[in-house]
């Protein structure tokens, strides 16, 4: 992208190139064919490199029907391309290809990469690394690549696991025997230790989890988890959303809480990653002898050297009878669901760039989502991006006013003992003279009314509106009662000769029973659609 294009030039819409990923064992594309129809409607013209998408099962012909050039080779693509999107960091001789002054949009990570930096910004190019995103924008979350390739790991991982480990993951009664679920630890809660967590859970095992960031804990039990707490006081969060480099007291605990968890389980994963720096070394070999035979670890960290000491990274291996998974393409082993999810992060942030649609990207510098990611912008180095600003502070709220005097029981508020007592000296005088002067039938019927208004009152009008779905199968009780009682006035026993009641009564003894029937039949079909939502 150059900064000051000649009008020829920006009459032109950029071409954005997608080369095929050359670092071993990637299986993953950065588009798709769907995603290409959306670049072309925001003007810009896609080419892909022959065979990019194969290993993700996008063929050659898929990306021509939606639109997009197919060059032979990876020269012809570079050369071709203004703007370049990628998965995995060029190689030197990918940047030699790329056009000077071009765009390139990829997982760069500046920090370990400190030549490649230096090598894009000699050929002027404008780099943006989606690694870099600002995590805490909520606006950002549609660009956030890192999250969208972690979930699918976490999940993977799981899968890795289950295929390493002997046994079903679910508990099962079977007429062999019984057998046991399986036990999980978790270490690290992030986006891909909770999509482990979630994954292990559906699967039927009992799964514990641990994180340094104590905020975690709520989510963790949400997906079917239990939260192991290290018993040392320390806050772990390290800003953006990761964890911190923690004490050396903390660490001592950790290690101390990972051997008894390491006894007892049956999987651990690992998922524990500082930015910047190599994966903390978690489970250490004596955790890893102590461990069943047949167990399994599944190192996600395997590619930043491993939470395991005796992890070999991109391999399994097997040491002192449990299998450790190192495997550094977890994301490429579900290469067409990765891309998928990879290629509309890259959409959302080229709808961003080009928010005129005319095919054309701009580098907003003053936008902080935007500066975050731009690495180096027309050659010169911008990693890493300033501090975001603070949010400025919400302005206080007014005081509300202060009623001079509250009534004695206002809405919502008890009444207070003497007046309770009033209301039921009064009530029992008005009962008392009911009693002693109306006729003995009326007694009767006024008894029952007081009851069924009473538990009316308990059952239904005293409860929390939330709760009155699940009452429906009580309230069917009820009105079965009230079925039976009109029943009982439309032929009473001693209803004449005729068996039949005065007509007025007759008629509304009818209609209660109409709208108790549907009260019932109603309650009923609530209610079993009611329970179907449990189950699975």
């Amino acid at each position: 992208m150059q900064t000051d294009p000649t009008p020829q030039a920006q009459a032109q819409p950029q071409r954005i190139g997608v080369p095929r990923e050359i670092f071993p064992l990637e299986k993953r594309v950065a588009t798709v064919p769907d995603v290409v129809e959306k670049l072309i409607k925001l003007g810009f013209t896609v080419a892909v490199e022959s065979g990019a998408g194969d290993a993700a099962n996008f063929s050659d012909e898929a990306y021509r029907a939606a639109g997009a050039e197919v060059l032979p080779d990876a020269a012809a693509l570079w050369a071709a391309s203004d703007i370049v999107f990628k998965v995995r960091p060029p190689s030197s001789d990918e940047v030699g290809l790329m056009r000077e002054g071009g765009t390139l949009i990829d997982f760069i990570w500046p920090a370990q990469n400190p030549q490649l930096m230096e090598q894009l910004a000699a050929r002027k190019a404008t780099v943006l690394a989606i690694d870099c995103l600002p995590r805490t924008l909520s606006r950002a979350q549609k660009m956030d690549a890192l999250t969208s390739t972690a979930g699918v790991s976490g999940y993977r991982a799981v899968i890795e696991a289950a295929n390493a480990f002997g046994r079903f993951f679910n508990g099962q009664i079977t007429a062999a025997g019984k057998v046991p679920p399986a036990k999980v630890f978790i270490a690290g809660a992030g986006v891909a230790g909770l999509a482990a967590i979630g994954t292990a859970a559906n699967l039927g095992a009992v799964v514990r989890a641990n994180d340094t960031r104590a905020e975690v804990a709520d989510q963790v039990k949400s997906l079917g988890g239990e939260f192991v707490k290290v018993d040392y006081e320390e806050e772990g969060s390290g800003g953006g959303g990761y964890a911190k480099v923690m004490s050396e007291g903390f660490q001592a605990a950790q290690r101390q809480m990972y051997a008894t968890e390491a006894k007892n389980a049956d999987i651990i994963i690992t998922t524990a990653l500082i930015p910047g720096k190599p994966a903390p070394k978690l489970i250490t070999a004596e955790m890893v002898q102590s461990m069943k035979p047949g167990s399994v670890i599944v190192d996600m960290a395997a590619e930043q050297g491993g939470n395991c000491e005796l992890t070999v990274p991109g391999e399994a291996v097997v040491r002192h009878g449990v299998t450790i998974v190192g495997y550094t393409d977890l994301a490429s082993r579900l290469a067409k669901q990765s891309s998928t999810l990879y290629a509309t992060n890259l959409l959302r942030l080229t709808e961003e760039l080009c928010k005129a649609k005319d095919g054309h990207a701009v580098v907003n510098m003053e936008d902080d989502a935007i500066r975050g990611l731009t690495v180096v912008k027309d050659g010169a180095i911008t990693w890493p991006a300033p501090p975001l600003k603070a949010a400025p502070a919400p302005a206080p709220k007014a005081a509300a006013p202060v009623a001079e005097k509250k009534s004695a029981h206002g809405p919502g508020e008890p009444m207070s003992g003497k007046t309770l007592t009033i209301v039921f000296a009064v009530l029992a005088v008005l009962f008392w003279a009911i009693g002693a002067h109306a006729p003995v039938a009326f007694l009767s019927h006024f008894t029952v009314f007081v009851l069924a208004c009473f538990i009316g009152y308990m059952v239904v009008w005293n409860v929390t509106p939330a709760l009155h779905t699940p009452l429906m199968s009580v309230t069917n009780a009820i009105s079965s009662i009230i079925a039976i009682g009109a029943l009982v006035q439309i032929a009473p026993p001693e209803a004449g000769a005729n068996g039949r009641p005065d007509g007025l009564i007759m008629w509304l003894a009818f209609a209660a029973l109409v709208l108790t029937a549907v009260n019932m039949f109603g309650g009923f079909a609530v209610t079993r659609r009611m329970l179907a939502m449990f189950r699975k």
